[in-house]
This record gives structure tokens, C-alpha cells and sequence, in this order.
């Protein structure tokens, strides 16, 4: 059955991302636990070998699909993002990691009047089956750095289960390819001014195959993102004319207040 009818009418249309590579043994753990109040489901695949497609397909007839052509969690959501009809975009992964029971939270936080609905597994009612001590710790020196840098009161830096307006895109461009675009994302929203709630959130673990992520590697792209987003000038929110074109943003965005109850 196609869970995608908006059955819950106080809600805006909602886009889900999920980025996908070679989860098609996964995809039965994500795709049919979507909350009938979500609009639509674009899935990203990044040249996948095995059926994640015809997976999706099967269990989401109405699923979206766009296929990825660079590489990279970052390439893929930018592309996503691109493809999104709705009013509020929801950051998802495919590996059975998150919940999609969740997601209503993530609406209502929205909903409330934040611009940012930030994912945290480190607060009251959120946790996790799957950081190790040594990625924990990482995190932790990591969004103790941001918050340093920034005067921001990030919990979980690295964590991408995330919601947004997509108003947000307006001062949001993305230009990492790798697992550092969660930081990125998180950065610029707090340079943009944009009003960030966190939500807590539990992670579960991969259920098939083996995570993506490269705990130095990508760790190491990660702080040089901060370094980066550092030295830059923390100016007016970014009014990019290209992005207006690749995200088809023609009318007047929606925000929080446009929205009647």
C-alpha cells in the first residue's frame, strides 16, 4: 500500500532524502516504516550494483528516484535537495540506522516556529547502539570545537538525521561531498542566523552490509570543514542566484507562519 497519502491534512508537504548505495537488503527496514504524513520519498541512488532501485520500487511504488552523478553522502543530498517539492525536507539514511517513526517529531519541532530540526543523540531521550567509544569521543571534541568557534550549542555534531524549511536552501549551499556535509549543513544554518532546536533522536545499528564512514578519514575532512567554515566571513545569509535556478525556488518560500493550522 502507498503510504504516502496525506491522510493528516495540518501538516505542509514534507520531502524525505535518503541517499542509497547498494542498500537493497536494508531498504525493507526504512522504506514501509515512513509515516503516512510524509508527501514524498526521493531516494538517491549512487550507481548502487545490486537492486537497491528495484527494492525501492517495490516497497514505494510513488518513491522518487534520482540518480546520483558524482559521489559522495554530500553529492547525493544536494542532488536530493534539488529534487524536493515539498515544504519541509527531512534528512534520512538508508541502512535501517534511523527511525522513520521519528520523523513526526522532527515536523512538529518545524512546526513550532525553529527553521532547523538537528538531530542529537546525546540528548534527554535520544542515544545510540552504534557509536563507538572512539567515534563518541571524536564527536564530542568536535562539537565542543564548533561551539568554541561559532558560540553555538551543538550536542551531536556528526549525526545526519536532520529536518529542515526549505526557505533554509535559500542560505544553504552545499559544497562538500563527503560525510562533512553534516557539519557543514549545521555550520551554516548557525552562521545564517536561522532559529535551531535539537531533537533527540536514537540510532540503531547498520542492520546488512558495512558503514560508509571512515572514522580518521572522515574525521579529518570534518575538521578541516571547521577550519574552513572559520575563517569565513560570517556576513549576511548567503543569497546565491545559481541556487535559486538548481533548487526551482520561483515562488515566495514557505515559512513556519505561512503555514495555517
Amino acid at each position: 500500500m502507498v503510504r504516502l497519502m496525506r491522510e493528516h491534512q495540518q501538516y505542509p508537504l514534507i520531502s524525505v532524502v535518503i541517499p542509497a548505495l547498494n542498500e537493497a537488503q536494508n531498504l525493507q527496514h526504512v522504506l514501509p516504516y515512513i509515516p503516512p504524513l510524509v508527501s514524498e520519498v526521493i531516494l538517491v541512488d549512487g550507481l548502487s550494483v545490486d537492486d537497491t532501485c528495484a527494492v525501492a520500487q517495490r516497497l514505494l511504488p510513488a518513491i522518487k528516484i534520482v540518480k546520483q552523478t558524482g559521489s559522495g553522502k554530500g553529492n547525493a543530498l544536494k542532488a536530493g535537495f534539488a529534487a524536493c517539492t515539498g515544504d519541509i525536507i527531512v534528512m534520512l539514511d538508508a541502512d535501517g540506522s534511523a527511525d522513520p517513526n521519528e520523523i513526526p517529531r522532527f515536523v512538529e519541532v518545524l512546526m513550532a516556529g525553529n527553521d532547523f530540526a538537528k538531530g542529537s543523540r546525546f540528548k534527554k531521550g535520544g542515544g545510540s547502539h552504534d557509536i563507538s567509544p572512539l567515534r563518541s569521543a571524536g564527536n564530542f571534541g568536535l562539537s565542543r570545537l564548533v561551539n568554541l568557534f561559532f558560540q553555538a550549542r551543538f550536542s551531536d555534531l556528526c549525526y545526519g538525521y536532520n529536518a529542515f524549511w526549505k526557505h533554509c536552501l535559500d542560505y544553504l549551499e552545499i559544497d562538500s561531498d563527503g560525510f562533512e556535509v553534516e557539519t557543514l549543513i549545521n555550520i551554516r544554518m548557525h552562521q545564517a542566523r536561522l532559529k535551531i532546536e535539537e531533537v533527540p533522536s536514537f540510532e540503531y545499528q547498520r542492520i546488512h552490509g558495512e558503514s560508509k564512514l571512515h572514522t580518521f578519514r572522515d574525521g579529518w575532512r570534518v575538521l578541516k570543514t571547521i577550519m574552513r567554515e572559520r575563517g569565513r566571513k560570517s556576513s549576511t545569509p548567503l543569497q546565491l542566484p545559481h541556487l535559486t535556478r538548481t533548487f526551482n525556488i520561483e515562488e515566495k518560500p514557505s515559512t513556519p507562519e505561512e503555514i495555517v493550522l
